[in-house]
């Protein structure tokens, strides 16, 4: 059975029309639904902790910024931004006292509530709005009157209006724009974690440094390594976002294609599958939970030396300076935003 997709009338946005909505903390997803709420005549505040660098920045926008707990005593429904590994700590300390009857608690990923790491009410309704791709991608393609398609759960139905209010944010986000499914928090966190490790980034970074590292070694200039296996990169996977695999390999040369199918099923076998299956057993089985909630316990030592082993990379020397020479790329770089609770 194809799944119901949810466009925008199916979604009544005055379902908000008499609410407060606080979106605690300011980062990726945070800003941009805070922003598109507001444009979309939402009422927003913003609750963070006093000493956050993001309250000046919450403020500069228009935005009412509180301290976490009186934000969500002033609300009627609560979206918690925070990071996954840091939703506990502020849920106890700020969150779970103020819940009264009838408010809604609003997240936009299952992990917390998924692996029991929070323990969630159940006289207030809990519900995902979780839009599918990063947050400053949601904004930007709001802005341009676009939108990202998201997903909707409902975990408790507490005052039967859960599933209006999840509509209705997603509505008031974009996502209703681009289309909106339904799932649950199981579905939705599995699937999440599993896209993220074996095909999104990790499989996708791990590709194109392989790649490139493959070339070089073999005697090849840097740039040409770049150029090949991670500029294009772009272009191609535009074309399957635009037309899928079928239509990316019509707009390609033969040679491109019969490459593609004739030798990429080489590359990516069946071990590299066997290799995704127990990826993702371990997200079934709550592994990867447990160790990445471990290693935030311990103060992500491991998690800073892989970034900085990354971050260190020739790939990242070459890229800085190729991309220096296409202005139409300056201002994408990202890193240095804000994408926390912080």
């Amino acid at each position: 059975m194809a799944a119901k997709i949810y466009t925008d009338e199916d979604a009544d946005l005055s379902v908000l029309q008499d609410k407060t909505c606080a979106v605690i903390g300011f980062g990726s997803q945070g800003h941009a639904h805070a922003l598109n709420l507001k444009d979309s005549g939402v009422k927003v505040i913003i609750g963070l902790y006093p000493g956050s660098k993001s309250r000046a920045v919450a403020a500069d926008y228009g935005f009412d910024v509180m301290d976490t707990a009186d934000a969500v005593k002033a609300a009627d429904v609560v979206f918690v931004a925070a990071p996954d590994t840091k939703i506990a700590a502020i849920y106890e300390a700020d969150i779970k006292e103020h819940l009264t009857d009838g408010k809604t608690l609003l997240f936009s990923h299952g992990f917390a509530v998924h692996f029991k790491t929070i323990e969630a009410p159940t006289n207030a309704n809990v519900i995902m709005v979780a839009p599918k791709g990063p947050g400053h991608i949601v904004r930007r393609q709001f802005v341009e009157g676009k939108g990202v398609p998201a997903l909707i759960a409902v975990h408790n139905d507490a005052d039967g209006n859960a599933k209006a209010i999840a509509l209705a944010w997603a509505k008031g986000v974009g996502g209703t724009r681009a289309g909106v499914f339904e799932t649950d928090f199981k579905e939705e966190t599995e699937t999440d974690l599993f896209g993220e490790q074996t095909v999104l980034c990790g499989g996708i970074s791990a590709l194109v440094t392989a790649g490139y590292e493959t070339l070089v070694e073999a005697g090849y200039q840097p740039e040409m390594a770049y150029f090949e296996c991670l500029h294009e990169l772009k272009l191609t996977v535009d074309l399957m976002n635009e037309s899928g695999i079928a239509g990316m390999r019509f707009s390609i040369s033969e040679t491109a294609e019969w490459g593609d199918v004739a030798v990429g099923p080489k590359i990516i076998d069946a071990s590299v599958k066997a290799r995704m299956k127990e990826a993702l057993t371990e997200i079934q089985n709550g592994n990867f939970a447990k160790e990445w909630i471990a290693e935030n316990e311990a103060g992500q030592p491991e998690f800073n030396r892989l970034r900085e082993e990354g971050e260190k990379h020739e790939i990242e020397t070459i890229g800085k300076r190729l991309r220096s020479l296409m202005p139409w790329l300056k201002g994408r770089d990202l890193k240095g935003q804000q994408a926390s609770y912080s």
